[in-house]
Protein backbone atom coordinates (compact mmCIF):
# COMPACT_ATOMS: atom_id res chain seq x y z
CA UNK A 1 0.00 0.00 0.00
CA UNK A 2 3.16 1.86 0.06
CA UNK A 3 2.23 5.71 2.03
CA UNK A 4 -0.77 4.46 2.92
CA UNK A 5 -1.19 5.05 6.94
CA UNK A 6 -3.74 5.75 9.59
CA UNK A 7 -4.21 9.35 11.77
CA UNK A 8 -3.01 7.38 14.81
CA UNK A 9 0.40 6.55 13.26
CA UNK A 10 0.13 10.40 11.93
CA UNK A 11 -0.61 12.13 15.28
CA UNK A 12 2.27 10.10 17.06
CA UNK A 13 3.93 13.23 14.98
CA UNK A 14 2.42 15.76 16.36
CA UNK A 15 2.92 16.61 19.83
CA UNK A 16 2.65 20.23 22.30
CA UNK A 17 4.41 22.69 21.04
CA UNK A 18 4.70 21.62 17.46
CA UNK A 19 5.25 23.98 14.58
CA UNK A 20 2.72 22.78 11.87
CA UNK A 21 1.19 24.04 8.42
CA UNK A 22 -2.14 23.52 7.62
CA UNK A 23 -3.66 23.57 4.03
CA UNK A 24 -6.77 25.67 2.92
CA UNK A 25 -9.14 28.46 2.12
CA UNK A 26 -11.53 29.33 4.68
CA UNK A 27 -11.99 25.85 5.18
CA UNK A 28 -12.19 24.58 1.11
CA UNK A 29 -8.82 22.03 0.34
CA UNK A 30 -8.52 21.73 4.28
CA UNK A 31 -7.44 17.86 6.11
CA UNK A 32 -10.64 17.56 8.42
CA UNK A 33 -9.98 14.46 9.57
CA UNK A 34 -6.37 15.31 10.81
CA UNK A 35 -7.71 18.24 12.64
CA UNK A 36 -10.64 16.26 14.29
CA UNK A 37 -7.95 13.67 14.91
CA UNK A 38 -5.72 16.78 16.25
CA UNK A 39 -8.70 18.14 18.14
CA UNK A 40 -9.27 14.34 19.82
CA UNK A 41 -5.29 14.00 21.22
CA UNK A 42 -6.00 17.17 22.55
CA UNK A 43 -2.29 18.48 21.96
CA UNK A 44 -1.74 22.09 23.35
CA UNK A 45 0.49 25.11 22.37
CA UNK A 46 0.52 24.67 18.43
CA UNK A 47 2.46 27.08 16.15
CA UNK A 48 0.20 26.89 13.29
CA UNK A 49 1.06 28.43 10.20
CA UNK A 50 -2.11 29.08 7.52
CA UNK A 51 -3.76 31.04 5.19
CA UNK A 52 -6.69 31.48 8.00
CA UNK A 53 -8.48 30.38 10.56
CA UNK A 54 -11.49 29.62 9.19
CA UNK A 55 -15.17 29.56 11.11
CA UNK A 56 -15.62 29.32 14.77
CA UNK A 57 -15.98 24.92 15.32
CA UNK A 58 -14.70 24.47 11.38
CA UNK A 59 -11.54 23.58 10.04
CA UNK A 60 -8.61 24.95 11.71
CA UNK A 61 -11.34 27.35 13.66
CA UNK A 62 -11.66 24.00 16.14
CA UNK A 63 -8.31 24.10 16.91
CA UNK A 64 -8.64 27.60 18.14
CA UNK A 65 -11.86 27.63 20.08
CA UNK A 66 -10.45 24.18 22.19
CA UNK A 67 -7.35 27.04 22.53
CA UNK A 68 -5.08 23.95 21.30
CA UNK A 69 -2.84 27.22 19.31
CA UNK A 70 0.22 29.41 20.76
CA UNK A 71 0.70 30.50 17.86
CA UNK A 72 -0.87 31.48 14.59
CA UNK A 73 1.16 32.94 11.33
CA UNK A 74 -1.95 33.84 8.65
CA UNK A 75 -3.05 36.42 6.34
CA UNK A 76 -6.19 37.26 8.08
CA UNK A 77 -8.70 35.93 11.35
CA UNK A 78 -11.51 37.72 10.01
CA UNK A 79 -13.82 35.48 9.41
CA UNK A 80 -13.26 33.79 13.17
CA UNK A 81 -14.26 35.72 15.95
CA UNK A 82 -13.09 33.86 18.19
CA UNK A 83 -9.71 34.06 17.10
CA UNK A 84 -10.05 38.06 17.47
CA UNK A 85 -11.15 37.64 20.82
CA UNK A 86 -8.19 35.25 21.73
CA UNK A 87 -6.08 37.81 20.33
CA UNK A 88 -6.94 40.80 22.00
CA UNK A 89 -7.45 38.91 25.33
CA UNK A 90 -3.60 38.07 25.16
CA UNK A 91 -4.87 34.22 25.03
CA UNK A 92 -2.94 34.01 21.64
CA UNK A 93 -0.37 35.35 19.55
CA UNK A 94 -1.31 36.15 15.92
CA UNK A 95 1.51 37.20 13.12
CA UNK A 96 -0.17 38.82 10.31
CA UNK A 97 1.40 38.58 6.91
CA UNK A 98 -0.51 39.71 3.23
CA UNK A 99 -1.49 37.08 1.90
CA UNK A 100 0.78 36.74 -1.39
CA UNK A 101 3.76 36.89 0.93
CA UNK A 102 2.39 34.23 3.23
CA UNK A 103 2.51 32.23 -0.13
CA UNK A 104 5.82 33.07 -1.07
CA UNK A 105 8.05 32.95 2.45
CA UNK A 106 6.51 29.29 2.43
CA UNK A 107 7.70 28.69 -1.02
CA UNK A 108 11.00 30.18 0.06
CA UNK A 109 11.06 27.77 3.31
CA UNK A 110 10.38 24.96 0.49
CA UNK A 111 12.66 25.95 -2.29
CA UNK A 112 15.59 26.35 0.40
CA UNK A 113 16.03 30.18 -0.87
CA UNK A 114 16.82 32.84 2.20
CA UNK A 115 13.98 34.92 2.31
CA UNK A 116 11.77 37.11 -0.51
CA UNK A 117 11.83 40.86 -1.26
CA UNK A 118 8.39 42.87 -1.60
CA UNK A 119 7.74 46.06 -1.48
CA UNK A 120 4.19 44.69 0.15
CA UNK A 121 4.01 46.63 4.08
CA UNK A 122 6.49 49.04 3.51
CA UNK A 123 5.31 52.08 5.55
CA UNK A 124 2.80 49.73 7.71
CA UNK A 125 2.68 47.43 10.71
CA UNK A 126 3.75 44.66 8.50
CA UNK A 127 7.41 46.29 8.38
CA UNK A 128 7.88 46.82 11.80
CA UNK A 129 11.17 45.20 12.85
CA UNK A 130 11.96 44.15 9.58
CA UNK A 131 15.15 44.67 7.56
CA UNK A 132 14.88 46.48 4.51
CA UNK A 133 16.46 46.14 1.87
CA UNK A 134 17.95 48.62 -1.66
CA UNK A 135 17.85 46.88 -4.86
CA UNK A 136 17.86 48.84 -8.29
CA UNK A 137 17.02 51.82 -6.56
CA UNK A 138 14.09 50.47 -4.86
CA UNK A 139 13.17 49.96 -1.34
CA UNK A 140 11.81 46.10 -0.14
CA UNK A 141 11.06 44.63 2.78
CA UNK A 142 13.45 41.42 3.39
CA UNK A 143 10.39 38.34 4.37
CA UNK A 144 12.04 35.87 6.68
CA UNK A 145 11.34 32.20 4.84
CA UNK A 146 8.75 29.80 6.83
CA UNK A 147 9.30 26.06 7.11
CA UNK A 148 7.17 23.82 9.86
CA UNK A 149 8.00 20.29 11.33
CA UNK A 150 4.68 18.77 10.03
CA UNK A 151 2.49 19.41 7.30
CA UNK A 152 -0.76 18.30 6.94
CA UNK A 153 -3.05 19.12 3.65
CA UNK A 154 -5.87 17.71 1.49
CA UNK A 155 -5.79 16.69 -1.91
CA UNK A 156 -7.96 14.96 -4.03
CA UNK A 157 -6.45 12.02 -5.23
CA UNK A 158 -2.89 10.27 -4.42
CA UNK A 159 -1.34 6.77 -5.56
CA UNK A 160 1.03 4.13 -3.81
CA UNK A 161 3.85 6.57 -4.78
CA UNK A 162 2.39 9.79 -2.70
CA UNK A 163 1.61 11.81 -6.07
CA UNK A 164 -1.32 13.88 -5.76
CA UNK A 165 -3.91 15.43 -7.68
CA UNK A 166 -5.85 18.25 -6.28
CA UNK A 167 -9.34 19.66 -7.28
CA UNK A 168 -10.16 23.11 -8.16
CA UNK A 169 -9.59 25.95 -5.88
CA UNK A 170 -8.69 23.19 -2.87
CA UNK A 171 -5.63 23.15 -4.38
CA UNK A 172 -4.68 26.80 -2.81
CA UNK A 173 -1.58 27.11 -0.27
CA UNK A 174 -1.57 22.62 -0.57
CA UNK A 175 1.03 22.44 -3.02
CA UNK A 176 3.06 25.14 -1.38
CA UNK A 177 3.30 23.63 2.02
CA UNK A 178 4.47 19.58 0.75
CA UNK A 179 7.81 20.82 -0.10
CA UNK A 180 8.16 23.09 3.70
CA UNK A 181 8.20 20.93 5.87
CA UNK A 182 10.17 17.85 7.61
CA UNK A 183 6.84 15.67 7.80
CA UNK A 184 4.34 15.65 4.92
CA UNK A 185 1.05 14.13 4.94
CA UNK A 186 -1.71 14.07 2.61
CA UNK A 187 -5.52 13.67 3.37
CA UNK A 188 -7.28 12.23 0.28
CA UNK A 189 -10.61 11.18 -0.74
CA UNK A 190 -9.53 8.73 -3.36
CA UNK A 191 -6.21 6.16 -3.31
CA UNK A 192 -5.39 4.66 -6.62
CA UNK A 193 -2.51 2.01 -8.22
CA UNK A 194 0.88 4.00 -9.26
CA UNK A 195 -0.17 4.66 -12.74
CA UNK A 196 -3.81 6.01 -12.55
CA UNK A 197 -2.59 9.34 -12.01
CA UNK A 198 -0.98 10.81 -15.28
CA UNK A 199 2.38 12.03 -15.09
CA UNK A 200 0.76 15.40 -16.72
CA UNK A 201 -2.31 15.46 -13.68
CA UNK A 202 0.68 15.08 -10.89
CA UNK A 203 0.02 18.64 -8.76
CA UNK A 204 3.10 17.08 -6.27
CA UNK A 205 5.12 14.83 -6.85
CA UNK A 206 5.13 12.29 -4.58
CA UNK A 207 8.97 12.43 -2.90
CA UNK A 208 7.48 15.41 -1.05
CA UNK A 209 4.66 13.07 0.86
CA UNK A 210 5.41 10.91 3.53
CA UNK A 211 2.28 9.43 3.98
CA UNK A 212 -1.33 9.48 3.16
CA UNK A 213 -4.47 8.44 4.93
CA UNK A 214 -7.88 8.56 3.61
CA UNK A 215 -10.27 10.90 4.33
CA UNK A 216 -12.47 9.92 7.15
CA UNK A 217 -16.58 11.35 7.90
CA UNK A 218 -17.39 11.51 10.97
CA UNK A 219 -20.46 11.95 11.90
CA UNK A 220 -21.14 15.37 13.05
CA UNK A 221 -17.38 15.46 13.22
CA UNK A 222 -15.41 16.44 16.18
CA UNK A 223 -17.54 18.68 18.90
CA UNK A 224 -14.94 21.17 19.78
CA UNK A 225 -14.09 21.61 23.73
CA UNK A 226 -14.65 17.57 24.02
CA UNK A 227 -11.03 16.68 22.65
CA UNK A 228 -9.19 16.76 25.70
CA UNK A 229 -7.50 20.01 25.44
Amino acid sequence: MGKLTTIDWVLNRVHDETVLMIGGFLGVGTPDSLIDGIVKKGVKNLTIIANDTCYPGMGIGKLVVNKQVKKLIVSHIGTNSETGRQMTAGEIEVELAPQGTLAERIRAGGAGLGGVLTPTGLGTVVAEGKKTIIANGKEFLLELPLRAQVALIKAYKADTRGNLLFRSSSRNFNPLMAAAADYVVAEVEHFVPEGDISPNEVMTPGIFVDNIILQEVYDNAVEVGKGGA
